[in-house]
């Protein structure tokens, strides 16, 4: 799962570059750290199917027969603890849409509409709404400018919006039913507003100057059949539920999962990056550096940064390597490396450090967080 929140991108960093913020954009690249990373890696790009499926699956199981608990429990207490559960194993199932994006789909046959089934329309985030998005993020020459569709200088903002970053995901599943409840329909018998949810309301970004293209080819049979699925899916809950087919705790429960899973993934987001640059291309390493890992000895980014997450920074370095060959990556390029390397800049310590950097820099304390 990724992105939910928008905010106002020009009027919050108006004067705020000027405070000291540091100079991401100036960064060289680090040729040596670059050559390392492809040269020790070189083994690692092959996607497993066994593996890919297989944590899919026990997510998925997990996750929904969690949710089936927390909907039967007999008390409060046992339907929270499912619950948690739950939001836990459904948020690392949804986290795979990620890989969907990365991985060659023939690599891992199956993968896509298989994940979309289990994952996509029952959760309302069919994978067209990152497919054709994401690679954007990792264009070379867009990362962190206007034109990147999942960047905001959070880092130079106002104090209020980081908290605002979280709190308004909450409320994506209902904004999500609406979408394809309501505005997917509609938009099919209006086409002003088909360009509108076209180009506003089809991807899972956080910039809100984005504008999304129409898809072509490929990609739009694709689109059009997952939209059609999720559209009738979200009439289908709404309609079971006001008439009672799907009792209204039943269906709340399902809301609040959802919701949970989709906080969790903007406080991940939230620390991802460090958000520290004001909107000028950026060399590879400076990307890498603005980019977060939360590796080992940490153990609790196994769950809030799922699916290979807790390596951000090394998958800017590395956009291709599936998720599962990151740890090994990681390994191998910090025995590689010495200890002077920019590699090591990347490396934080934990979710509270990072977060705790965020609110300071916000306001206005702009000490290197790396």
């Amino acid at each position: 799962m990724t992105h939910s929140l928008s905010l106002d991108r020009d009027t919050s960093v108006t004067g705020a570059v000027s405070a000291g913020a540091p100079a991401r954009a100036a960064v060289a690249d680090d040729k040596v750290l670059i050559r390392a990373a492809a040269t020790v890696t070189r083994d690692l790009n092959q996607a497993k199917p066994a593996i890919y499926w297989a944590d899919l699956i026990a997510s998925v199981v997990v996750g929904y027969g969690a949710l089936a608990a927390a909907i039967l429990a007999p008390s409060s207490g046992w339907m929270i603890a499912a619950m948690i559960v739950a939001i836990l194993g459904l948020y690392r199932a949804g986290s795979f849409i990620h890989e969907l994006t990365h991985i060659k789909h023939s690599a891992v046959p199956g993968f896509r509409f298989g994940w979309n089934a289990l994952v996509g329309v029952p959760l309302l985030l069919p994978s067209f709404m990152y497919e054709g998005v994401h690679n954007l993020h990792h264009a070379r020459t867009r990362y962190g400018t206007v034109e990147d569709p999942e960047y905001l200088p959070l880092a130079l903002m106002k104090p209020w919006t980081v908290p605002l970053f979280v709190v308004v995901a909450a409320l994506a599943p209902i904004a999500l039913l609406f979408r394809f409840a309501v505005l997917t329909p509609l938009s099919f018998l209006i086409p002003p507003l088909r360009r509108i949810v076209v180009e506003r309301y089809s991807g899972l970004v956080i910039n809100p100057v984005f504008r999304r293209r129409a898809a072509d080819g490929a990609l739009k049979r694709q689109w059009l059949a997952q939209e059609l699925a999720a559209s009738a899916w979200a009439i289908a809950l709404l309609t079971m539920t006001a008439t009672g087919i799907v009792p209204l705790r039943a269906f709340l429960i399902f809301l609040g999962v959802m919701s949970g899973s989709v906080v969790i993934n903007q406080v991940r987001t939230l620390v991802a990056h460090l958000w520290e640059n004001d909107g000028e291309a950026m060399s590879v390493t400076a990307q890498y550096l603005d980019s977060v890992n939360v590796p080992p000895p940490a153990t609790l980014p196994a769950l809030w940064a799922p699916v290979g997450l807790r390596y951000h920074a090394l998958h800017h370095l590395l956009p291709g390597l599936p998720y599962h060959a990151l740890g090994e990556a990681h390994r191998r390029l910090a025995a590689a490396l010495p200890e002077e390397s920019s590699y090591y800049r990347a490396n934080h310590a934990s979710l509270r450090v990072l977060v705790a950097g965020l609110v300071r820099s916000s306001r206005g304390d702009r000490t290197p967080r790396n």
